[in-house]
């Protein structure tokens, strides 16, 4: 048979359409598209005719109230912004804070005749605007007439009317626009849409009503209105401190944070809901799931992108990502914590930067951190999975929690590193923390998670050759040793620990771990024997570069003799807790006389770390051993963060609104390799925005000067930050702190 007489053989398989894939749309389950847009408006008619046309058809309407012009009062030193704490923003347009009066200047034709003239305040947001969404909000001047938005005309002169408007506490945050419409007896007529009458509403932490409000001066001028921070990380024993510029205030940010909105698709409806807001938003700050943000990298690579350790502020990172609609590379914990600030505070919710110190990431949801030890007591990097992050940043928001219960409002902890999934995507929160400090994780949302990562218990098993483990040693404290943030109206630090746990050993705290477990947290119930023999690592400050000695202390509390079989491993770390490379490994034996301590000193050479080190320059130690006698168990475990040089930042002196100043950052190259692909970056809240300088070589021992000129925008205490990065050393930063007079 030929092919040509071949019949096709019919196939269960349909075949793959070619051509563009149709778009999805809302088609068949919804009359209209669900708005999710604050940036798509639909323009409402100037002319809306009551009833059908007469015989002539419809009459003209110029012979009643004609409005002349609409004054949205919108400068920086008038009555609405000043009153509204939104004199800061760098905007054109007016900005408020919902739940409190602002004004409106009318001017009509001829003057307002109360009893015979009608007319509206329209208010729209979103592309189809609903009354009953409250998408669409008519305000209006008589109290006869009102709406959720009240009216009163507060002042009238001649032909203009002053319009005191108070929004409601819980209306959607973001940009609206404004028509002022005038009723007659055949139909209603309009100001035409006008892109200078639009205004901005945000959340108020200074109103009662609105579920931010936040009732401490002294930390809302921190939490809402300051834009200088300081984000703490290092190690728990040796802290340092990052400069970071929020700039909540600067030009484009805020439609860069309506824009993360409009992204996610979140209905324009649930805007007026912080813990809505928060927790989508925790999802879009990272690109995991959803082209969010930032793109997180822990590798060192950073070739397409900028270091996470480059960046100095967020105005960069949300006006790249606005204006090129891409994810901006790259981003670590902080970069995503204080970019996060940066949204949350351009909102109006109160946020701070928190920092956990010693924090658990574990990877199978229980309260333990497990590190695998072999039958002689060495650590077996290969199975041990769980890693400790020296340091791992988040937020905190102020708001209330109607869906919880009372008392479990306040403080919220959002997270928006991509850590793991919750209901499907990369985000946590707001999770409460009080029911974090109260073992209350059934709540949601992803208390459990945050909870694990304060009060999980180091647990070191040792691991038989049939594969069977024995949990060995209990470390109950190592795990969340410290919270802090930075202090209100201060350069200094908070310790909040005491917010997120009770006293380690207290009553209070065995109560609340009970209390976790119920809700299905695992514990190490085990508790084995304390060795007779402790061991002390020194607390170390070290600058990059240097030799130095690592000095451990065997100290032997029993009446007997005791050998111990250690094992020192030294390891370049990611502040993960992530090994990347060890460069240090010695298994002596030490004995020790009864009652009394030895001491083993390891000469550490800068030869041996510094072409192995990573981005934030850790060396982690951790000792184990074997006593001989007793066949217990002996570890310890340490950080060292090695210091870096720093960049030297000078400002001229004087310092005035609207007269040139210079900044000037000097760096010397302290090593005695070359430093190649430098990039330094500087930037200052209303000082200047941010900029950079590449150098493709600093040879060793030379030196750098660069100097920028700048014309500070406003009066206030500020600073100027810069950052050096090259792929060769990071972490290196400078600040000047400068007083600018009006």
């Amino acid at each position: 048979m030929s092919d040509q007489d071949a019949t096709p053989v019919p196939s269960s398989v349909p075949p793959v359409p070619t051509g563009p894939r149709p778009k999805i749309t809302n088609r068949g389950r919804s009359a209209v598209p669900i708005a999710s847009s604050n940036s798509e408006t639909t323009d409402i008619p100037e002319l809306e005719y009551f009833g059908a046309p007469g015989p002539r058809g419809f009459p003209p309407l110029t012979e009643f109230l004609d409005i002349w012009d609409v004054d949205m009062m919108r400068r920086p030193n008038e009555i609405n912004k000043m009153q509204h704490h939104t004199v800061s923003y760098n905007s054109d347009y007016l900005v408020v804070r919902r739940g409190q009066e602002f004004q409106v200047k009318i001017t009509f034709n001829r003057p307002y005749k109360p009893a015979e003239d009608k007319f509206a305040v329209e208010f729209t947001i979103g592309s189809s605007p609903q009354f009953s969404k409250g998408t669409y909000i008519p305000v209006f001047p008589t109290s006869e007439r009102q709406s959720s938005w009240e009216g009163r005309i507060t002042n009238t002169s001649e032909n203009t009317v002053t319009l005191g408007i108070t929004t409601a506490a819980n209306c959607i945050v973001g940009k609206y626009h404004l028509y002022v419409a005038v009723m007659t007896p055949f139909g209603i007529r309009r100001t035409r849409r006008d892109d200078s009458r639009a205004l901005y509403i945000l959340f108020n932490p200074w109103a009662a009503a609105d579920a931010v409000f936040l009732d401490d001066e002294e930390q809302r001028q921190e939490c809402v209105m300051t834009e200088m921070g300081i984000i703490y990380h290092g190690a728990y024993d040796d802290i340092s401190e990052r400069n970071w510029n929020y700039g909540q205030f600067n030009y484009g940010v805020l439609d860069a944070c309506l824009y993360i909105m409009d992204r996610s698709d979140m209905p324009i409806t649930n805007r007026g809901d912080p813990i809505k807001v928060t927790r989508k938003a925790s999802a879009m700050l990272n690109s995991r799931d959803d082209d969010g943000v930032l793109v997180g990298n822990w590798s060192g690579d950073y070739t397409y992108g900028v270091a996470p350790t480059s960046w100095t502020g967020s105005t960069e990172i949300l006006l790249s990502y606005a204006s090129s609609k891409m994810p901006v590379c790259y981003a670590q914990c902080w970069v995503y914590a204080a970019v996060f600030n940066t949204f949350l505070r351009c909102l109006g919710i109160p946020a701070r930067v928190v920092t956990n110190y010693y924090s658990a990431h574990d990877n199978d949801g229980n309260l333990k951190t497990d590190i695998i030890l072999d039958d002689n007591g060495r650590i077996d990097r290969n199975r041990t999975k769980d890693s400790i992050w020296n340091y791992h940043c988040w937020n905190e928001c102020y708001m209330s929690r109607p869906d919880l219960p009372t008392g479990f409002g306040g403080w919220q902890v959002v997270d928006a590193t991509p850590q793991e999934t919750s209901d499907g995507m990369y985000r946590c929160g707001p999770a409460s923390v009080q029911a974090i400090k109260h073992g209350q994780t059934c709540y949601p949302f992803d208390a459990a998670f945050v909870f694990a990562e304060v009060n999980s218990d180091v647990v070191f098993y040792s691991r038989r050759k049939d594969g069977t483990m024995d949990p060995v040693k209990v470390n109950q404290t190592h795990v969340g040793r410290m919270i802090l943030t930075k202090a209100p109206g201060d350069m200094t630090r908070l310790d909040i620990t005491d917010q997120y746990k009770f006293p380690e050993g207290s009553k209070e705290e065995r109560t609340v771990l009970e209390k976790a477990e119920e809700y299905g947290c695992k514990r190490e119930k085990s508790n084995p024997p304390e060795a007779d023999v402790d061991l002390v690592l020194p607390t170390l400050e070290i600058n990059m570069g240097d030799d130095f000695e690592l000095s451990l202390e065997f100290i032997n509390r029993s009446d007997q003799r005791r050998v111990v079989e250690a094992y020192i491993s030294g390891s370049v770390v990611y502040y993960t807790g992530v090994t990347s490379s060890e460069f240090l490994f010695r298994d002596p034996t030490v004995t020790i006389g009864p009652k009394k301590s030895v001491k083993e000193v390891v000469v550490i050479e800068s030869k041996n770390y510094m072409k192995r080190l990573v981005e934030q320059a850790n060396l982690h130690f951790i000792v184990t051993g074997k006593v001989k006698e007793t066949g217990q168990i002996v570890t310890a475990m340490k950080v060292v963060t090695l210091h870096n040089p720093k960049l030297i930042v000078t400002v001229s002196d004087g310092g005035r609104v609207n007269e040139e100043m210079m900044a000037t950052v000097e760096f010397t190259n302290p090593f005695n390799f070359s430093l190649e692909g430098v990039y330094i970056r500087m930037e200052g809240p209303g000082l200047m925005p941010p900029k950079f300088k590449y150098y493709s070589l600093i040879p060793r021992g030379s030196s750098l000067t660069w100097t920028e000129f700048f014309t500070p925008q406003r009066a206030g205490s500020t600073r100027v930050i810069a950052t050096l990065d090259c792929p060769a050393l990071s972490q290196v930063h400078g600040q000047a702190t400068l007083t600018i007079a009006p």
